[in-house]
């Protein structure tokens, strides 16, 4: 992967979270990304949350506005809950607005619309990890102003 990555001269991310600081930082790059229903599960047996997310590429913005996928992954999740939303909704995309830690034990992942994940942690474990090449999108995200337009 890190070869391909050479050649098209695409820097791919690999990013480990173990604070709410370092949370922040994925939070952040992670901000507008598209993620399906189905491309999220809890794997019980190793304790661990799953997500494929389609971000966009903010630290490349000489090549234009781009998405690329990753994979982001929560470790010594004990518990996980889901709000407005259900799984069999499959097919259903989300666009993520945050990651925040509340406390060493909580994360919540916001979504847009109020639907949301809140995981009971161990600890605060989380990788971020790009796949494959971005693309090119002209679908910029928008965000309303506060108190107005």
């Amino acid at each position: 992967m890190a070869a391909d990555a050479a050649k098209t001269g695409t820097a791919l991310l690999k990013l480990r979270a173990e604070d709410e600081e370092d949370i922040r930082v994925i939070s952040a790059i992670l901000q507008d990304a598209l993620v399906a229903v189905g491309d999220m599960a809890y794997v019980g047996e190793d304790r661990r949350f799953v997500l494929v997310a389609s971000r966009l590429r903010r630290e490349s913005v000489s090549a234009g506005l781009e998405r690329i996928r990753c994979g982001v992954w929560f470790d010594e999740v004990k518990t996980v809950w889901r709000q407005r939303f259900s799984r069999r909704d499959a097919e259903r995309i989300l666009v993520l607005l945050a990651i925040r830690g509340e406390g060493s034990n909580v994360l919540r992942i916001d979504f847009s619309g109020g639907a949301g994940i809140r995981l009971e942690v161990g600890r605060i474990l989380c990788h971020l990890d790009d796949i494959g090449e971005p693309w090119p999108t002209r679908q910029a995200p928008r965000h309303p102003v506060e108190g107005g337009a």
